[in-house]
């Protein structure tokens, strides 16, 4: 701040006793209409005006016009009228709700029940019961069409892609809770048609030992493999579906693709929709397939710096990763796809298997690796 002069100062001195009682009043005076740069004087926005800019007004949208969506209630009420039915809950709800320390109504709930609650398992919040363990606070179920409810959505749809009874109990245990609940996914697992149908036995016959060194940070390096012989699917009737897995985080990438597609159109396909988001890779494993062999492919990669990396078939220590992953995607595509013209679109089946990646992609990344106990999406991005 410029330091004033003494014309100021003076005047400052001069007023210093009257600040306590003193005001300041704006006396109005005409208005500068000079319409310069230094007044910041606007025009009007009228015709009149040579940089009139035409404005249109925003359509008045009523009130009855709006549509507010949310989460509906349909599922929770139902919770809450179950407790009603049930001994055990009822009994809960009472306990929980009064805060009370009825020894004599504890004592009268089944052995689970009463062990879970004298350990403070069970809480309740807006009527509904929760049950808490190590890591997590989940919703007590006890009706039998409830929880069937919740074996559909974490088994059968789609978006959980019909997988084993060890990722379905991965992904409910996050979400609900009633006695005995690891035997009843087991028990509808195995009970599954789907399931059981498109099941494959994993053994196969072990090659040669090729060690392969681990990558320190994702998409150094990656495994490479075709789903072949698949029916014709999607706008352009793919045939193949070429799949990426990531080896430090896992994370896989489904690319359908046709059987006539060369070398050249895999290597450009790859390089615009894959490595454009995940940088190039250090190393690639694949086995012995014609794509990888041809010398376009390798020039390709060795102009990129990348090594091609050839693994033995079969082995776990190699290309078991990618071996796995094709059985895994090969499952989940035959427990929600089917060619034959007796089954129909409403009974959940579909016969284009491309519409089916994303996804199938989605519920394979947010489902619990055994071999790095978190998801590959969580792994990756954090």
């Amino acid at each position: 701040m410029k330091t004033p002069n003494r014309h100021i100062s003076r005047c400052q001195i001069a007023i210093l006793e009257y600040r306590v009682n003193m005001t300041i009043l704006d006396k109005a005076e005409n208005i500068h209409m000079n319409f310069d740069g230094l007044s910041r004087w606007a025009l009007p926005n009228t015709p009149e005006n040579l940089a009139y800019v035409p404005t249109t007004a925003e359509p008045q949208i009523p009130t009855e016009g709006i549509n507010i969506t949310d989460v509906g209630t349909e599922f929770f009420e139902e919770v809450i009228e179950s407790y009603e039915q049930d001994k055990n809950c009822h009994i809960l709800t009472a306990l929980l709700e009064k805060d009370c320390k009825n020894a004599a109504l504890a004592n009268s709930l089944y052995n689970i029940w009463k062990t879970s609650y004298e350990n403070v398992r069970f809480h309740l919040f807006d009527g509904i019961l929760y049950h808490r363990s190590k890591h997590t606070c989940v919703m007590v179920l006890c009706s039998r069409m409830l929880i069937n409810t919740i074996l559909f959505e974490f088994h059968d749809n789609i978006y959980f892609g019909h997988l084993s009874e060890y990722r379905t109990t991965e992904r409910l245990k996050t979400c609900s809770w009633w006695p005995s609940w690891r035997k009843y996914v087991i028990k509808h697992c195995h009970s599954c048609d789907r399931f059981q149908k498109a099941n494959k036995a994993t053994g196969n016959i072990f090659g040669l030992i090729i060690h392969i060194q681990e990558s320190s940070t994702p998409w150094e390096v990656v495994h490479m493999d075709w789903v072949t012989a698949l029916q014709p699917g999607g706008d352009k009737s793919y045939s193949e579906c070429l799949f990426i897995v990531e080896r430090y985080s896992k994370t896989p990438i489904f690319l359908p693709f046709h059987e006539d597609d060369t070398a050249m159109d895999t290597a450009l396909f790859i390089c615009n929709r894959v490595i454009s988001h995940t940088g190039l890779f250090k190393n690639i494993i694949s086995d012995r397939y014609i794509k990888f062999i041809s010398a376009l492919w390798t020039n390709l990669h060795k102009l990129l710096g990348t090594k091609l990396s050839f693994s033995t078939a079969y082995h776990p220590q190699t290309d078991g990763l990618a071996e796995r992953m094709i059985q895994s995607l090969e499952d989940m595509i035959r427990r929600f796809c089917a060619y034959g013209p007796e089954l129909k679109y409403s009974d959940g089946f579909t016969h284009d298997w491309c519409t089916l990646i994303p996804a199938l992609e989605l519920a394979y990344k947010t489902l619990i690796h055994p071999s790095t106990d978190k998801t590959p999406a969580m792994f990756e991005k954090g």
